[in-house]
């Protein structure tokens, strides 16, 4: 080939215009670094949660997001802690589309999303103040009370603190709840990306300034320290006996949202399970429990006004010789109840419980016509809704109180605490998971059963249709469970215990306390802004 002068010289002016092109593309790729830093840092976040143990991965998460919020415009942290949050609730709420498309699960996403869009903004916010990891971690709790209430009564799926089942910082919890534990996760996240941060500057400048050195390996360490120290919080110790509880799981048909076709069948299956425990207690191989447990939706049929359904639950209670809390839909006035009631194997039903904080979109519809109007296969899923129950439930089953929190409830803070505070000594999440298939939302949920465990220092029971069906001690660590879509039951003596933690006591002022912190952090940047630009409107 011979090159010419003419070729020549046409490559040399190529190359000025090729230059700037792939400057132009750099500084674009550079642009999209901080986006896909956002985005991936809540996938991690997606990964420490259950059903994996990787709960350590969630300070990384929060370190990466610390780096790409810094220093931020309020804009531009709306869109990154958007980004953020499509990254973290897009996978780990992916099992509210199982069966029902990914409709919901995406709309539930998108709007979920602008609760940590606006966190994002705020930590950009307080991310020049002093000791801004504190302010940062503060305010994310805040986006979470926020979340939790609003909109249809809140969704607090998805809080810090319930993926740290398995953390070191698990006994945090026993201090101020779900808020106290997520804020230590978060502080120690934004502290780790200080640290970092000061190491890179004193390596380039050979200058860090003190009080900023300290406060970045405080946020870092004092976390760790406050969950060691809080170790004591956290005790198994028999304060008031023990009883021998037994958890049933009759399993049901099929899974899906069909399941609940076959009532009867899922009625029958748990009785016939409870039967079976009552053969093999009479044969010996399984101690007598002082009482019996079964999941939410096991009797769908209601038994006050169905005989058929009251006769199988009474042959059963009879059979096993104690008391079974069974979960129930019941019809009373016109109106739908969640219902846990306690049948005693002598006088049939002498208690109930209906379910306070029911599931929008599955128990009740929000907005009914303006969704029917959008798809009509969606108001037909939930063609009446249920009540709400207005007083905790906290039954007596031989002697030992057991109070009720069922499957939804568990979620909110609220709702646990008040079975405590009225006299619980052991707690029961009664669930129906069946809906949901093999997702990991079981395992989520029964993430959420022990912190509680841990937060109030109680036994907790999980009694499932199909699984995951669980007993957690008051340290968080599950003793026995079960399979997912299999008929079983577990039979153990548990601790009773009525002493109330840190926690308890405290109830929602923790909550309080980090949200006004994050206010005071929030007011704090904005009179400093405005201060600010003042000081540059007066120079000449």
């Amino acid at each position: 080939m011979t090159v010419t002068a003419t070729s020549v010289g046409e490559s040399d002016q190529l190359e000025p215009r090729i230059a700037p092109v792939a400057r132009t593309w750099a500084r674009r790729l550079v642009r999209l670094v901080p986006a896909a830093a956002a985005a991936l840092s809540g996938l991690l976040l997606y990964v420490s949660f259950p059903p994996r143990t990787l709960w350590w991965l969630a300070l990384p998460a929060f370190a990466v997001f610390g780096w790409v919020l810094r220093g931020r415009g309020w804009k531009a942290a709306l869109g990154l802690g958007y980004l953020f949050g499509l990254g973290f609730l897009l996978p780990l709420l992916v099992w509210t589309g199982v069966e029902v498309g990914p409709g919901p699960w995406l709309a539930l996403v998108a709007i979920e999303a602008l609760f940590v869009a606006a966190v994002g903004a705020g930590v950009a916010a307080v991310s020049k103040l002093p000791g801004w990891p504190v302010w940062a971690a503060a305010v994310w709790i805040a986006g979470e009370a926020a979340r939790a209430r609003a909109p249809f009564n809140g969704f607090p799926w998805g809080k810090i603190a319930f993926g740290q089942a398995d953390g070191v910082f698990l006994p945090l919890a026993a201090v101020g709840g779900t808020p106290v534990l997520g804020f230590a996760v978060v502080l120690c996240g934004f502290g780790m990306y200080e640290v970092v941060r000061l190491a890179v500057r004193w390596r380039r400048t050979g200058e860090v300034r003190r009080g900023a050195a300290a406060m970045g390996l405080l946020s870092l360490a004092a976390p760790v320290v406050g969950a060691v120290a809080a170790r004591p919080l956290v005790s198994d110790t028999a304060e008031d006996g023990r009883a021998t509880v037994a958890v049933i799981q009759g399993n049901v048909p099929r899974a899906g949202l069909d399941f609940n076709s076959q009532r009867r069948a899922v009625l029958d299956y748990h009785a016939r399970e409870t039967e079976r425990l009552a053969a093999e207690v009479k044969a010996g191989k399984v101690a007598r429990p002082d009482f019996v447990l079964w999941p939410e939706n096991s009797s769908d049929i209601d038994p006050f006004a169905n005989p058929d359904a009251r006769a199988v639950i009474d042959t059963a209670a009879e059979s096993i010789g104690a008391p079974i809390s069974v979960g129930g839909v019941v019809e009373r006035d016109g109106k739908l109840y969640n219902e846990q009631i306690l049948w005693d194997p002598a006088k049939g039903p002498v208690d109930t419980y209906d379910k306070r904080q029911i599931q929008p979109f599955g128990e009740y519809l929000p907005l009914r016509s303006l969704i029917g109007a959008i798809n009509e296969n969606w108001t037909a899923m939930v063609r009446q809704d249920f009540s709400r129950g207005t007083k905790p439930g906290v039954f007596t089953m031989d002697g030992a109180k057991v109070g009720l929190v069922t499957c939804y409830e568990a979620a909110f803070d609220w709702t646990v605490r008040s079975e405590v505070t009225d006299g619980a000594q052991l707690i029961s999440v009664p669930s129906n998971n069946a809906t949901f298939d093999r997702s990991e939302m079981t395992y989520q949920q029964l993430a959420m059963s022990r912190v509680r465990a841990v937060e109030h220092s109680r036994t907790v029971t999980v009694p499932v249709t199909s699984g995951v069906s669980a007993i957690i001690m008051p340290d968080g660590g599950i003793t026995q469970k079960t399979g997912m879509f299999v008929a079983d039951s577990l039979v153990q003596k548990v601790p009773l215990r009525s002493s109330q933690t840190p926690a308890t006591r405290l109830g929602i002022l923790p909550e309080i306390a980090l949200v006004l912190v994050a206010a005071g952090g929030l007011g704090w940047a904005v009179g400093a802004g405005l201060r600010g630009r003042r000081a540059g409107d007066v120079q000449p």
